[in-house]
């Protein structure tokens, strides 16, 4: 990302592209609607993200996954969860049109990506490896399954309007997250 934190202008044009996505596909917002809605000039918005896609990924940063880590820090993974949900509950419209962006710079890769590096940042990679019993099955791809199942059931629980209610969600999410696969389908049959 071109820029260096948080600040009053990185809002401003992640709000007017907010806005634009709920009434517009965001694969047809142009950097121009975007400066305008905001009331800043072209050169500001490319002093600050290269484009859409960069901004897209700075709200998802920004908005679902940092406020997310000091509560996981302190294990707190259900209270983490319940936030980043709440965030995208809080701005419903623009996470459901969000989630129809597809190709190589769609809203699911971008999410996953994110919620891949914030699982890669908390392993112990060294512990990791010495648990794995194969050598193929690296820290990275533990981190990367993890956020493919993650991400899978948070987009489609929002392509689905967000009907179940977030804690029954969350709830699902720390189960699943807890038990094995194994276990879950022994559980089905009991």
């Amino acid at each position: 990302m071109t820029s260096q934190g948080n600040n009053a202008i990185d809002v401003l044009l992640a709000e007017s592209f907010k806005e634009l996505a709920c009434v517009r596909p965001i694969e047809k917002i142009t950097i121009r609607e975007i400066t305008d809605k905001a009331g800043v000039i072209r050169p500001t918005f490319y002093n600050h993200f290269q484009d859409k896609y960069e901004l897209l990924e700075w709200i998802v940063k920004t908005e679902l996954i940092a406020p997310m880590q000091p509560l996981l820090d302190n294990g707190m993974l259900k209270e983490a969860l319940t936030l980043s949900l709440t965030s995208m509950e809080k701005e419903k419209e623009f996470y459901t049109h969000a989630v129809k962006l597809e190709g190589q710079n769609s809203f699911a890769i971008t999410f996953k990506t994110s919620i891949t590096q914030l699982a890669l940042e908390r392993l112990d990679k060294r512990r990791v490896e010495a648990l794995l019993p194969k050598k193929w099955l690296t820290p990275e791809r533990v981190a990367d399954y993890f956020a493919e199942s993650l991400s899978y059931v948070i987009i489609e629980w929002v392509k689905d309007e967000m009907r179940v209610p977030m804690n029954e969600l969350v709830d699902t999410i720390i189960y699943v997250v807890r038990h094995s696969l194994g276990d879950i389908i022994a559980n089905l049959y009991q």
